[in-house]
């Protein structure tokens, strides 16, 4: 097979960065052949961003060389050709939007190429078609959801017929049956022959690409199939990474003697090889139903019947609410999940006060925030909102400063001793970021500045939209357990995101949204057990509710009880056996 692309002993340091700390990139070497499906993982700040802007040509090699089809990225003369092979899509898909509407964006590259006006809108509406896309042609890209954004960003590279296209965590603004739609297409695309580069967090998303490397410090540590990066030789847990959770569930599953040693990455796999529960048991057991908690009825927060659309009167007008009722408790951990523009973002910022709802009532503790009179400001010092894009809400070019910019706003006292603190608790060490400028950050990094820039404001009531995004698995892990210690100390926290799995290990209830309102809410455990709900919500229960589903149907007796996360499960299984 031809090597399409080819990695010299690569070395990458910015001017930008500081003396003191090591090359971003430190001699990687790569080949990649054409039609391959090439996986990279690391932690935040590994390398995986700025190793994939090299292949592009957004950047350029402080020693070492790339070569794209023999084209050498260095060499001005080769950025037109280079710029037709390759297509990219961003971690922040916003940042490649360049039109005022989501055609012209499409149409944009291909306009560029200078194709025939007939050819440019026949590719624009076959890629705005396979997007879901063709309705909001007209509209704004900044009136889309982060999905649609992303849909919108891939949908113009694809214009294009690029040979390689690379994605910067593609799925990360993604809800879970859109994420499965876009996986599917992806490997579509790699057996048409398409050179994909994947740059992911999320394990579960490479178990089918050809070969994985894994970036740790900005060197190639590992590189090998899918099977045998994750078949237990490589301690993944100490880079900051994880297996994904179909192995983790399976070696659970295997401690009983139940499966073989062969490694199990496709769910599908794994409830195929489970054992019926009359194989173990050779009686009959009826099922058991386990009452599930009642949902509380008083409310700290509570949302009654809103109603809100974007664009009110103009041509452009989108219902964004359509009657939402939603209620938290002081002191709780609460989610909303919902498919990508169900209107989770919009109730979160009515919550705060950012926008006013059309009609209907919104109460924060003693405020009523959809009273006009109620100033905004007082709102926000009770309530945070962490947006879904961080660099939506940086203000200034440092980090220490971005996270100082509102306690000096509100006059607040011991200034360093709470950036300091902020910054700990999201796992920022101070000397090391505090001066770090704020352009030189990975995604996931720009996603704790953001945090701590919340945190450091100690507000009662605190909103997280996709907290997780961009991420890495040990991150994540931690900010769960920050969430754990946020509501101990008394904090109410609404966080709103797609990832099921995150919210079943600390969400205590759960509401599920829906073409701008709330279809189901209750006790976290028994909405994932809806699956009905869910599927309405255009959501997946998380994978352990899958499982435990398949093995009612193979007559295991656990139907009613919380298997909504792996631990969960196991524990359930573990008394039956």
């Amino acid at each position: 097979m031809k090597a399409l692309i080819q990695i010299e002993n690569l070395y990458f340091r910015p001017e930008s960065l500081d003396p003191n700390r090591p090359d971003i990139l430190r001699g990687i070497s790569l080949t990649i052949d054409e039609g391959e499906f090439i996986a990279i993982v690391g932690k935040n700040g590994s390398g995986k961003t700025t190793l994939i802007k090299h292949i592009n040509g957004l950047l350029f090699p402080t020693h070492g060389r790339v070569l794209v089809d023999g084209l050498d990225t260095r060499l001005p003369e080769n950025r037109a050709r280079l710029q037709s092979l390759v297509g990219m899509v961003f971690q922040n898909p916003a940042d490649q939007i360049v039109a005022s509407t989501v055609e012209e964006d499409v149409a944009f590259g291909l306009e560029n190429l200078n194709l025939p006006t007939s050819e440019i809108r026949e590719r624009v509406a076959q890629q705005l078609a396979a997007a879901g896309l063709t309705h909001e042609a007209a509209r704004p890209p900044h009136l889309l959801s982060g999905g649609q954004v992303q849909k919108v960003a891939l949908a113009g590279v694809l214009a294009r017929h690029p040979c390689v296209i690379l994605f910067d965590e593609p799925t990360s603004m993604l809800d879970p049956q859109t994420r499965q739609s876009f996986l599917r297409r992806l490997e579509q695309l790699h057996r048409d022959g398409l050179t994909i580069i994947y740059v992911t967090h999320h394990m579960e998303e490479i178990v089918n690409a050809d070969k994985v490397v894994l970036l740790h410090n900005g060197l190639a540590a590992h590189m090998g199939s899918p099977e045998e990066i994750f078949g237990g030789r490589i301690n993944l847990y100490e880079i900051g990474l994880e297996m994904p959770e179909t192995v983790e569930i399976a070696e659970n599953f295997r401690s009983l003697g139940w499966l073989s040693d062969r490694p199990f990455l496709a769910p599908q796999a794994l409830i195929d090889a489970l054992p019926d529960y009359y194989d173990l048991r050779n009686h009959k057991t009826s099922k058991v139903v386990s009452p599930l908690p009642r949902h509380p009825t008083d409310s700290f927060i509570q949302v009654d019947d809103v109603h809100y659309t974007y664009l009110s009167g103009s041509p452009l007008a989108k219902i964004a609410l359509r009657g939402a009722n939603f209620i938290a408790q002081q002191g709780s951990v609460s989610a909303v999940a919902g498919a990508n523009g169900s209107g989770k973002s919009t109730l979160l910022q009515h919550i705060n006060g950012i926008l006013r709802p059309d009609s209907g009532r919104v109460r924060v503790g003693k405020w009523a925030v959809e009273d006009p009179r109620t100033p905004v400001r007082d709102v926000i010092r009770e309530v945070g909102l962490v947006f879904q894009n961080p660099e939506a809400q940086f203000f200034e070019v440092f980090v220490g400063d971005e996270i100082a910019y509102g306690p000096k706003q509100l006059n607040m006292d011991r200034l360093r001793e709470r950036v300091r603190q902020a910054m700990e608790m999201v796992g920022l060490e101070f000397e090391a970021f505090k001066d770090r400028r704020l352009e030189t950050l990975s995604g996931g990094e720009k996603r704790k500045v953001a945090l701590a820039s919340t945190l450091v404001l100690d507000q009662q009531v605190l909103l997280f939209d996709e907290p997780t995004a961009g991420m890495d698995p040990q991150a994540r892990k931690e900010l769960i357990g920050l969430f754990r210690a946020l509501r101990d100390q008394g904090k109410t926290i609404i966080i709103a995101s797609h990832r099921m799995e995150e919210l079943a290990s600390i969400a205590e209830n759960l509401s599920l949204m829906h073409a701008g309102t709330v279809i189901q809410s209750g006790p976290s455990a028994q909405v994932f057990n809806d699956s009905a709900a869910i599927q309405r919500a255009g959501l997946l229960p998380p994978l352990s509710v899958q499982i435990s589903c398949s093995l009612i149907e193979k007559g295991w007796p656990i139907q009613g009880k919380d298997t909504s996360t792996a631990d969960r499960l196991f524990s359930v299984i573990k008394d039956m056996v």
